[in-house]
């Protein structure tokens, strides 16, 4: 079987190594501590379409705590646009945010579809204060050049 080489570490491999098992640690703390840490202000992104209802809520720096749509909890087909979709989508946000609830939310709507007053009013019943509502709806004005006339 032969000796077993047996490798002697000096005293600076063997700080750096703690050093770098001490920053791990430190990190994989900080994200269980930002999990938990209860938000003031967020903000909650309504995207309502024909077809879907998305929500997301963030902090006020654009980190997502949570998300949710119509289609994830089971609704399909014209389902998923309607009010009462909207409605459990909510419902299914405040599920996750349990913890890190924020007291106050501005609100900003995309869309055009039939569940964007559903969610804001659902919003508005789950207790949170609404600090602003914003409708960013992409609106066309003039499009493009139309195409040239054609000569037959």
């Amino acid at each position: 079987m032969g000796k077993k080489k047996i490798i002697q570490k000096t005293e600076e491999e063997i700080l750096k190594e703690k050093d770098k098992l001490e920053e791990a640690m430190t990190k994989a703390a900080s994200k269980s501590r930002k999990e938990s840490k209860k938000i003031e202000v967020g903000r909650a992104y309504i995207n309502a379409t024909y077809n879907n209802t998305t929500l997301t809520i963030t902090d006020i720096t654009g980190n997502v705590l949570a998300w949710s749509s119509a289609g994830s909890l089971g609704f399909s087909g014209p389902k998923k646009a309607t009010p009462f979709a909207a409605s459990k989508v909510v419902a299914a946000i405040i599920e996750k945010l349990k913890k890190s609830k924020p007291d106050n939310l501005e609100i900003i709507v995309k869309g055009v579809g039939s569940g964007r007053d559903s969610a804001v009013r659902s919003l508005a019943n789950q207790g949170f204060n609404i600090l602003s509502i914003k409708d960013v709806t992409p609106i066309p004005h003039n499009g493009p050049r139309p195409k040239k006339v054609r000569r037959v």
